[in-house]
């Protein structure tokens, strides 16, 4: 399963929700300037980040037969 390019790929898009979601979280502690300016622009990417991740999922776990026993 770890060779499959698909996995991969939707474990990349996992990572980088994670990354958009640690920003977004460092910038709401920061607060200040760098918050008001980005706050909902980094949420909306996340947003978007998490769609194509859960879209790339489901489109491996349909492609793969579902999970067997």
């Amino acid at each position: 399963m770890t060779k499959d390019p698909l996995f991969l790929l939707a474990a990349f898009a996992c990572l980088v929700v994670l990354a958009v979601l640690m920003t977004g979280i460092g910038g709401f502690a920061k607060g200040g300037d760098f918050n008001r300016k980005h706050a909902n622009r980094i949420m909306r990417y996340r947003i978007i980040a998490q769609a194509v991740a859960v879209a790339l999922i489901l489109l491996f776990v349909y492609l793969t037969g579902g999970v067997r026993p």
